[in-house]
């Protein structure tokens, strides 16, 4: 058997990182089986559609190496074939109009829950006779095409997560709606019958998803039955938690993809950290791992049942290590854009091989992307502001005649080197007679505008390459 999978995402919102981990499974699950992986663009729902948020969804997965093998086949554009399937169960008496109104079907919830029942629809007509169909259709109403639920039936699968899964028809809420009132008469298909229908037409293998969808699965498998297909295998995955054991949402904050990139974080770390939610790999020690190395090690019997909480601190820890480990090059290309959004400017001598060097001198400090806007910042800016430590270390006794004197020292020098640099602090120190201390502490005072930073000689050389470390020198000793 070819394994064939899809991730299915509707365009009514940015790519959510739920969404995207699901991409990562059956991601995964193709390419560990060599089979394909196809994306499918659900956007039957007209109404909140859009085609940014397509955009948005197919960015995403491309920015995460999901690239897919088929598609992208759009829902909107396979409503005759939709269509056929729902008269073809209409003619097979699977299938009926139900004419109810909103009105009837509040008052039916109502009563249900005044005698502390669940909500469900009492198939009422069901059975309707030709005559009845006509006066409901003279009277003006709308009909909705329902498929006929046994509700004595047993619904049985064995789940690649959650093993034997049981459900009985009684649970399905009644005869489930496959199809709303439309212009056309025929019907504007929903979601978990188009489902069913585009699976079969794909001949989709596995269905992988959120465990949210398990009692859809219930309803689509006699849909599946309804029309002699083949069933699919279906994995239930985890849903991702917040902090305080809720499925994430919005209201936790950044949830999309676009909006993790907006933050810092690579798309190699985010990508292993979501392999990580709910998933984990033969060798319990191993965190850091590309696409492809998990590939050659995903199954499901080492899918966790249970919710997979997100956990900021390790996404920035795993982001880090990408960063770390990512050649100048390939980071300075990651980090232009950052800066580029910052307002930064690249002229006064800041071509690639300075920024190179720059980037050398902050990667390690890094944890995400965005970082580098403000440790950059003094590289970028003509004059800095000073931290309350870096003023209190510029009213120091002695500060600001050493300071003095390395201008002069660095006024005999036509180029500063590395070697320099180190030979002016030793000359200037012996000098004065002072503690190497205080001119280091000073002179990163004088250059950055606080006592903490970036290696201060490699500083001190970027300033000096683009012609910041003398002026700044002056206003500090002027100051």
């Amino acid at each position: 058997m070819t394994v064939r999978v899809r991730i299915a995402p509707s365009p009514t919102g940015n790519l959510h990182i739920g969404t995207a981990r699901t991409a990562v499974f059956n991601w995964l699950f193709a390419r560990h089986h060599g089979g394909k992986f196809i994306l499918r663009i659900e956007d039957t729902d007209l109404e909140r559609s859009r085609p940014e948020y397509t955009e948005n969804i197919m960015t995403g997965l491309r920015w995460l190496g999901l690239n897919w093998d088929e598609g992208p086949f759009y829902q909107s554009q396979r409503l005759e074939l939709y269509q056929k399937a729902v008269q073809q169960l209409l003619d097979q008496g699977l299938a009926y109009r139900c004419y109810t109104t909103s009105e009837e079907l509040e008052a039916l919830r109502e009563a249900q829950k005044a005698r502390g029942e669940a909500p469900r629809y009492d198939n009422r007509h069901r059975h309707l006779t030709p005559a009845q169909e006509a006066e409901f259709q003279a009277q003006g109403r709308t009909f909705v095409i329902r498929f006929k639920i046994d509700d004595d039936r047993e619904i049985v699968w064995n789940d690649l997560v959650r093993d034997k899964m049981v459900w009985r028809g009684s649970d399905l809420g009644g005869d489930m709606v496959i199809a709303r009132a439309s212009e056309s008469g025929s019907g504007q298909p929903l979601y978990n019958f188009v489902v069913v229908i585009d699976d079969i037409d794909m001949q989709i293998s596995h269905v992988i998803r959120g465990e949210d969808h398990i009692a859809n699965t219930a309803k689509q498998i006699l849909l599946y039955e309804a029309f002699g297909a083949k069933i699919p295998e279906f994995a239930h995955t985890p849903l991702i938690l917040n902090a305080e054991g809720r499925k994430l949402s919005k209201r936790d904050g950044v949830t999309s993809i676009s909006d993790f990139k907006q933050m810092g974080f690579t798309s190699a770390g985010l990508v292993n950290y979501m392999t990580l939610l709910g998933w984990s790999p033969p060798d319990s020690t191993q965190e850091i791992f590309t696409l492809e190395t998990a590939a050659k090690e995903f199954t499901f019997d080492r899918v966790n049942k249970a919710g997979a909480k997100f956990d900021w601190a390790k996404l920035d820890w795993l982001n880090s290590q990408y960063l770390h480990n990512t050649p100048v090059d390939k980071l300075t290309d990651l980090l232009i854009p950052y800066w580029e959004a910052a307002g930064y400017s690249f002229n006064g001598g800041r071509e690639r091989a300075w920024l190179e060097q720059l980037v050398n001198l902050i990667s390690a400090s890094l944890t995400r992307l965005t970082d580098a806007v403000e440790m950059s910042q003094m590289f970028f800016t003509e004059t800095v502001e000073l931290s309350a430590e870096g003023s209190q270390q510029l009213q120091q006794n002695g500060a600001k005649t050493v300071l003095a004197a390395i201008i002069t020292a660095l006024d005999n020098q036509p180029q500063l080197t590395e070697a320099i640099a180190q030979d002016i602090i030793k000359q200037v120190v012996k000098a004065e007679n002072v503690k190497k201390g205080l001119v280091m502490r000073s002179l990163r005072v004088a250059l950055t505008g606080d006592v903490h930073g970036p290696d201060l000689i490699q500083s001190w050389l970027l300033l000096n390459q683009i012609g910041l470390d003398k002026p700044r020198l002056n206003q500090a000793v002027a100051a």
